[in-house]
């Protein structure tokens, strides 16, 4: 997928004030209008200016647009970092497939699952739009619960009409053994209302930072636990890390690369769900560097002697 610059399809400065923007739109949609020009591509560009307006003219997706932009050019190969989102407050209730159809896969990459302000009613008293935002917590978080607190960014035109990042903080419970993608709501904390309308809420999605030694999938905690041969071949108790501790772990005799154990009750747990820890073997074999090491070796393959290819023979 290759990165749009959507400041140079409007021929714009990054840091221009929001009203130069519409100005700047205006201009190039009569000039490309596919019903006054007639050129060959006139009709496709006329879509790219629309399309960097649906982005530039909105504060919530410039500023989020904006975040990673200082680093790529356009056309260059892109790929979103899973947590480009994190910390800023959406609003509104999304666009749907139909509003996406005339736009570029970057920009369904970015905006199409997101929650963006669609416009108010302004009657006299509505209840405020629920707000939307992505937080990143630890794994270690999520197993044991915490309290944190995080600092979202709210774009907002000023009264200048200039484009700026407005900032807060929020204090957060992650409860214990919340799982990637639930949502934290938090009452009363969206828009306000119009009138004597209550105030929105504002939702938290969570997601996790990565870990070097465990990943998960819903409720369950996976890790790779290194065993040598000798443990493997023999068996025994050895000690393997979890989120909650180390326990001791059983390995069965004469087990292999990619044998999985489970531990109950090791993964995410809540009130009224639980999930366990699944741990798959790997033997690391040593290096034979010594003539001592490798008679070791040796000896092994006249004593047990083997050929784990029997099965590949053509």
């Amino acid at each position: 997928m290759e990165y749009i610059d959507y400041y140079k399809t409007l021929n714009i400065e990054q840091d221009c004030p929001q009203a130069k923007i519409k100005q700047a739109y205006r201009q190039l949609a009569r000039k490309y209008h596919p019903d006054i020009n007639k050129d060959p591509g006139a009709e496709e560009k006329f879509k790219e200016i629309g399309e960097a307006y649906e982005v530039l003219n909105d504060p919530e997706k410039r500023a989020a647009y904006d975040k990673f932009g200082h680093n790529w050019q356009q056309g260059q190969d892109f790929t979103p970092p899973s947590d480009w989102d994190a910390g800023f407050e959406f609003s509104g209730s999304g666009m749907g497939r139909a509003e996406q159809a005339g736009f570029s896969d970057f920009f369904s990459e970015l905006f199409g699952s997101r929650q963006f302000n669609q416009g108010q009613n302004q009657s006299f008293s509505m209840q405020g739009e629920d707000h939307h935002a992505h937080i990143v917590i630890t794994l270690a978080e999520a197993w044991h619960g915490a309290k944190r607190t995080f600092t979202l960014t709210k774009p907002e035109i000023n009264t200048q009409g200039q484009f700026v990042n407005k900032q807060h903080t929020i204090t957060v419970t992650i409860p214990k053994g919340i799982t990637a993608g639930h949502k934290i709501r938090l009452k009363g904390q969206g828009m306000s209302g119009h009138g004597k309308g209550k105030h929105g809420d504002l939702y938290l999605e969570i997601s996790f930072q990565e870990n070097p030694l465990y990943s998960s999938i819903k409720r369950d905690i996976l890790i790779t636990l290194p065993i040598t041969p000798w443990e493997a071949a023999l068996g025994g108790k050895i000690a393997c890390p979890t989120l909650g501790g180390t326990v001791n772990l059983d390995i069965p005799t004469n087990s292999q690369s990619g044998h999985k154990l489970r531990l109950k009750g090791r993964g995410l747990c809540s009130t009224s769900h639980s999930g366990d820890q699944i741990v798959t073997l790997k033997i690391v074999i040593p290096r034979a560097i010594t003539d001592e090491e490798k008679e070791v070796y040796r000896t092994m393959a006249k004593i047990m002697p083997m050929d784990p290819r029997q099965n590949m023979k053509g």
